[in-house]
């Protein structure tokens, strides 16, 4: 069967009733413009939206003949970071542009050595875990922090690259 094309996105509270089916996605894979996904169940979906955007669980893909696909947040493997203080701790991860889930008693961040041995210098008690990541949205309006090298940010309190 050829997998069902779908073009729109509505975003968490845009939408309501029961999706028509599920596709659990990990944070790389909710990142998408055109691609093929499977949902639960076996259904294929062809996404083919008009930007590159970033999706969150809860969000619904619509498909053309109207049903709605619900997105959810797949399991990984990450890094839950405590410490006594989480403020300076986020602050670094930041300064890096790395992607990182905040709550109030720990950040959880991707997988990566090099911040784990810089985390760990500073005081960080680190864990492996499994579970949805969901980290916060870039600062610039990417919706998503995709690194230094991000492009023009189109407001005055842009920082220099000096």
């Amino acid at each position: 069967m050829f997998p069902l094309p779908a073009r729109t996105l509505l975003r968490r509270g845009q939408w309501q009733g029961p999706p028509a089916a599920r596709a659990v996605l990990t944070y790389d894979e909710r990142f998408l413009r055109r691609k093929r996904i499977e949902c639960q169940g076996g259904a294929s979906l062809m996404v083919d939206l008009a930007e590159t955007v970033s999706l969150d669980a809860g969000d619904a893909l619509q498909t053309d003949d109207g049903r709605l696909i619900e997105i959810a947040a797949a399991d990984e493997p990450v890094v839950e970071v405590r410490g006594q203080n989480l403020a300076r701790l986020a602050w670094h991860i930041g300064n890096r542009h790395t992607p990182c889930q905040v709550e109030a008693d720990r950040l959880i961040i991707r997988q990566d050595h090099v911040l784990e041995a810089m985390l760990t210098g500073l005081g960080a008690t680190l864990t492996p875990v499994i579970t949805p990541f969901r980290p916060e949205g870039g600062a610039y309006g990417h919706g998503r922090t995709l690194g230094h090298d991000h492009g023009p940010h189109g407001f005055p309190l842009a920082h220099a690259h000096g």
